[in-house]
């Protein structure tokens, strides 16, 4: 790890891009400010964590999961009889929801 010192009114370049600005000291806390292209992201470390953990939980795919998502996927048969037009229809049932009933055909 890099250690620098610098006071209010400073600034640390990182790379081409990258500005880091001392704005304020009070007492144990300081004040930085950022400048950086739009396309690099810049987070508190507690943000970041945070971050970083919905993601791993969102990436994670279970054999369950997969399964129920299985029961929904047409057959093989029925998607080639719609072609590029499948349509999938799900009904959800609620906990003590009453069903909507089905208009006669």
């Amino acid at each position: 790890m890099l250690t620098l010192t610098r006071s209010v009114g400073e600034t640390i370049r990182i790379g081409d891009d990258i500005e880091v600005h001392v704005v304020e000291v009070r007492g144990g806390t300081v004040r930085l400010g950022f400048k950086a292209p739009r396309e690099v992201a810049i987070h508190r470390e507690e943000v970041y964590r945070q971050i970083a953990e919905a993601n791993l939980l969102a990436a994670q795919v279970t054999a369950d999961s997969l399964g129920a998502l299985a029961a929904f996927a047409p057959s093989p048969a029925a998607a080639e009889a719609a072609g590029d037009h499948a349509v999938l229809e799900v009904e959800v049932a609620l906990e003590g929801a009453k069903a909507p009933e089905k208009p006669p055909a």
